[in-house]
């Protein structure tokens, strides 16, 4: 055969290849679309600022805070996730570039010298044993003319994006959720401090309950009823040692500290601070701001890639190789200039009949580009849900906070003159007592509903993405 019907016949496996090969499947990925702002956002909302929604001003939130994101474990293993990552990103770049090798080897072979025949000339003789030495430098490549290996490096990449966002999402809820249980751990001090204001009142009750049973003014039934009360106040005292043991359990797992070490950084006194104003932001923030969203975005990004990878299997690659290096039967010989052996290559390959390997992985990169798009909506509808019920829930926590201060306010008010007009002969037993009972419930309610309050903006700041490049107190996070 001559060599230019030899050449047409080796170009038409790829030319058969190349009529099947083709781009990736279009898939239409748009942003949702967002409202231009939140329904239920205050309109004074532009005074304040996000990270202020946090207990900065705590000390024992600065200290835990400070501890989990140093050693929690939950955050570890997001870390490692990045450098499995990161690896596989420098894996997927370093194919880019040549595979350069060297190997040495020493072959002893032993040939029958009737394999070649037992009519030898006269002095002709076969050495049947024989030793080699040889040492080569090797050097192969892929030259990518398609791409293949670059969206490779593209989809590696964007899940390194994607391990990223995800460690911040952790470090978000981690930081959220420490909050969350410092300002816990304050409510349960202010109910503490209200139930013992609440015991010790209805103990001077019964005192003066016992005192006018003594002298014959009050029935046996109103001193009952008064150590009932003071009963029931201390049974609530002893509810608030199980959640305290569970808070600190739960700061425990997220510090990977003792619990010794926690109650000590919780010991630290506060100073009571305000409730902060909510920050101003818009729902086209969320994209860049929410670490969930960014993730779902890289994942979509990822796929993408990974569906043009994909397509690119079908396309013919080219691969070039070489290699120099010392052949020789005697190491004597092993350097001499009549040694030195090289080879180099070029190699053309593209798929003919794959029976539908390649466009099943086809499909499943579409299948899986389109889920990731899916999510990515989802996210983003999510990010958006949760900022406009983290804003109604401000709202509607304050409403009650403010409601529940001035309802305690005036039912201690109420008692105390129930107490006066009892004392003074104008009231009975059962109305001071119904009076203290609706004051003793109203001061714990208050407690709680500040710190449902201060919960609900620590909400809003992990829906609106969280802050913490800075800190108020340390700097950057």
């Amino acid at each position: 055969m001559t060599p230019k019907p030899l050449a047409l016949a080796a170009l038409m496996p790829l030319a058969l290849s190349a009529c099947a090969a083709g781009p990736a499947p279009d898939i239409a990925t748009p942003v949702p679309a967002l409202p231009d702002g939140y329904f239920t956002a205050a309109d004074d909302a532009a005074q304040g600022d996000l990270a202020q929604l946090l207990p900065h001003s705590d000390p024992a939130f600065q200290a835990l805070r400070d501890q989990a994101l140093a050693n929690g474990p939950t955050l570890a293993v997001a870390m490692a996730r990045i450098e499995a990552a990161r690896a596989g990103a420098a894996r997927a770049g370093a194919e880019l570039f040549p595979n350069i090798g060297v190997n040495a080897s020493a072959t002893r072979n032993r040939t029958n010298p009737q394999q070649v025949g037992a009519n030898l000339p006269a002095g002709v003789s076969i050495d049947t044993e024989r030793t080699t030495y040889a040492g080569n430098v090797t050097a192969r490549w892929d030259a990518d003319l398609f791409g293949a290996l670059k969206a490779n490096k593209r989809a590696a990449l964007a899940r390194l994006d994607a391990a990223n966002a995800s460690a911040q999402a952790v470090r978000l809820a981690l930081v959220s959720e420490i909050a969350t249980s410092v300002i816990a751990w304050r409510s349960l001090e202010t109910r503490e401090a209200a139930l013992k204001e609440d015991l010790e009142a209805a103990k001077q009750l019964a005192i003066l309950a016992g005192k006018r049973e003594e002298a014959g003014l009050a029935p046996g039934f109103d001193l009952v009823r008064a150590e009932a009360a003071a009963a029931s106040s201390q049974s609530r005292l002893t509810t608030l040692d199980s959640e305290r043991a569970q808070l600190v359990g739960r700061l425990v797992t997220l510090t990977a500290m003792d619990a010794g070490n926690v109650t000590t950084a919780l010991a630290q006194p506060v100073v009571s601070a305000g409730l902060p104003t909510p920050p101003a932001s818009l729902p086209s923030d969320l994209l860049q701001n929410r670490p969930d969203v960014a993730q779902a975005a890289a994942e979509l990004t990822a796929s993408d890639a990974e569906l043009a990878y994909a397509a690119r299997q079908r396309f013919p690659k080219l691969t070039l190789s070489a290699a120099i290096g010392l052949l020789a039967f005697d190491t004597a010989n092993l350097f001499d200039n009549d040694s030195l052996v090289g080879s180099l290559g070029a190699g053309l390959a593209g798929p003919l009949l794959d029976f539908g390997r390649i466009a099943a992985e086809i499909d499943g990169a579409t299948a899986n580009k389109r889920a990731a798009f899916a999510a990515y909506r989802g996210a983003v509808f999510g990010a958006l849900g949760d900022a406009e019920a983290a804003y109604g829930l401000v709202d509607t926590a304050d409403i009650q906070a403010k409601a529940a201060k001035v309802e305690a306010e005036n039912l201690q008010h109420a008692a105390r003159l129930a107490d006066t007009r009892y004392r003074a002969g104008l009231a009975d037993f059962l109305t001071v007592l119904e009076a203290r009972r609706a004051a003793d419930a109203s001061g714990e309610r208050a407690a709680s509903a500040m710190a449902q309050a201060r919960r609900a903006r620590v909400l809003l700041w992990q829906a609106l993405g969280g802050d913490y490049s800075v800190s108020p107190s340390k700097g950057a996070i």
